[in-house]
């Protein structure tokens, strides 16, 4: 019979990886107390450590990384518009 995976909450994740990052206990200590395999718990942390400077940005830093992105696609949709105009009329030129 198969292992069946589990899906782990983000809280729970964070928990396990907050309590990592603590050092109070050791990896095999957390595994035990936790269920779950060190690598994973190796993983969860080093996410954590990785992406801890996104807890503190501003509200509108969030809203202008957003806006940048909108405007980022719609400048590549304009891109592509004008690269197809420019074939057609370069095809249409060449006759």
């Amino acid at each position: 019979m198969s292992n069946k995976r589990r899906n782990h909450s983000p809280e729970f994740k964070a928990k396990v990886a907050l309590a990592a990052a603590k050092g109070d206990k050791t990896t095999a200590e957390l595994v035990s107390q936790y269920g779950i395999h060190s690598s994973q718990i190796s993983k969860w942390k080093q996410e954590l450590v990785e992406n801890a400077g996104e807890l503190f940005k501003s509200k509108s830093d969030k809203k202008k990384d957003a806006a940048d992105t909108e405007d980022i696609e719609k400048l590549q949709a304009k891109i592509g518009q004008l690269v197809m105009e420019n074939d057609f009329l370069a095809k249409v030129l060449d006759r």
